[in-house]
């Protein structure tokens, strides 16, 4: 899920990228880092918590240069720890390279076994390095082509941005799983997970990137390459359930928009006689008024999130998760007590932060709770850059819908269809991955790790 940013071409290249990693927040809460180049040599500043946390000005000025990237790490392989926070520098026969990557590659273990059987060392656990090595270790003159033959032999999910002391390259993998924009700041070249980074810099969105595409940035401009086989689209649909924020655009759509047709259409599908509407903030809000507006049934802020916490879902440790609930979230009793309460959600992964939600409308005064999901019920584990749980603890695999109702202690609990799901689409519905819903996996496992394996 992690945020990548980068930026070619402009004076405080660093304190750019500082500007679009706070925007890119949301996508990554453990580590943050920024490479620069002055065109000599590259700087690196990379420290765990987060942006603001990370970057003093003290550190933006040790990031000196006209090129930067930036990334924000959310872990799905390797441990939350510094060696494996990004971006990732190394210094090689060809000079210096740095590389940020947001995705998930499926076919790591056995290539990282064959690597270390040939001599490579390896200073992380993190799939990232893989590429690297093989970026190093290619036969290839040019970065572009040493690029494409690394890439070439990688299986999975990847946005890539790779920075040497004079070149910019952004890459994105054939299937496209993972967004990545490209835009203009003034006379520079931006590029970023979500257009949200634009908008606070005040970048021209130009375009997305598109799946299989390579984009090279230096000193003759910019190019745009095609060098891979053409693989069928398989963009996440998460982004646009949970992952990206409601004012990005990605995969060429709005976010807030698609996340208000999608309540839209949980209205149309589910009926209940109910007094209110309510989110579970934040990224349950437009699902909320879209299924409000459809059902007309009033729209209220029944629950209040505290803006301190971080997101429940993506922190590493069980135990911050357990308690997070209260910590995160709490019932306005005015709004709730008395009422028959429509409570919408984006999702339902173990169950428990939904199950503690029930209970605080429930001790609130709610006379009744009906459970709303704007998605649909998450039966198998993600290998392209979600940290899902082992599918034995995703409560929808194991259990059916009635059984997660009793154990929610709902009055009822509907989910969005699939179906419904695609057709708000249209012409793209195809387009997307949806193995977390039905266990249709679009890139064949290679090589998994014991620690993937298990999520069977």
């Amino acid at each position: 899920m992690c945020g990548i940013f980068g930026i070619y071409g402009h004076p405080e290249a660093a304190n750019i990228a500082y500007l679009g990693l706070h925007a890119l927040q949301h996508r990554g809460q453990e580590s943050s880092g920024i490479v620069s180049s002055d065109g000599k040599y590259l700087h690196s500043e990379v420290h765990m918590g987060l942006v603001a946390d990370v970057f003093s000005q003290e550190r933006l000025d040790k990031l000196p240069g006209y090129i930067a990237i930036g990334h924000n790490r959310y872990s799905t392989t390797g441990a939350s720890l510094l060696k494996n926070a990004q971006p990732i520098l190394v210094d090689y026969s060809r000079g210096s390279l740095s590389l940020a990557h947001n995705g998930n590659l499926v076919n790591v273990s056995y290539i990282r076994s064959e690597l270390e059987a040939y001599g490579s060392i390896f200073r992380s656990t993190m799939d990232t390095e893989v590429i690297v090595h093989l970026i190093a270790q290619s036969k290839e003159d040019k970065l572009l082509n040493r690029v494409v033959d690394a890439l070439s032999v990688i299986k999975g999910a990847y946005s890539l941005l790779i920075m040497t002391e004079n070149e910019l390259i952004g890459v994105r993998d054939p299937h496209g799983f993972r967004p990545l924009w490209l835009g203009k700041l003034k006379d520079s070249y931006v590029m970023a997970s979500e257009t949200c980074t634009f908008d606070l810099i005040e970048a021209k969105i130009e375009r997305e990137v598109e799946p299989g595409e390579v984009v090279v940035i230096n000193r003759n401009g910019i190019q745009s390459y095609k060098p891979f086989p053409v693989s069928k689209i398989a963009q996440c649909i998460f982004e646009f359930i949970y992952f990206a924020r409601p004012d990005s655009d990605i995969f060429g759509e709005s976010v807030n928009f698609i996340r208000q047709e999608l309540g839209r259409q949980l209205a149309r599908e589910t009926k209940v006689d109910a007094d209110i509407v309510i989110p579970v903030p934040d990224s349950g809000v437009p699902a909320s008024l879209g299924f409000s507006l459809e059902a007309g049934i009033p729209f209220e802020m029944g629950l209040i999130r505290s803006h301190y916490v971080g997101r429940t879902f993506i922190e590493p440790k069980d135990a911050i998760r357990h308690f997070g609930v209260k910590l995160k979230l709490n019932a306005v009793k005015k709004v709730i007590a008395g009422k028959r309460v429509i409570v919408i959600d984006d999702s339902i992964v173990r169950g428990t932060t939904s199950r503690k939600i029930v209970k605080m409308l429930r001790d609130s005064g709610a006379k009744e709770v009906h459970v709303r999901i704007s998605s649909p019920p998450t039966t198998h584990p993600c290998f392209y850059g979600i940290d899902t749980p082992n599918r034995k603890d995703l409560i929808a695999a194991t259990h059916t819908i009635d059984e997660i109702c009793k154990y929610l202690t709902a009055d009822s609990l509907s989910y969005l269809s699939i179906e419904g799901m695609l057709n708000i689409f249209k012409e793209t519905r195809d387009n997307f991955c949806t193995a977390c819903f039905d266990g249709n996996y679009p890139v064949k496992f290679e090589g998994m790790e014991d620690a993937q394996l298990e999520l069977f």
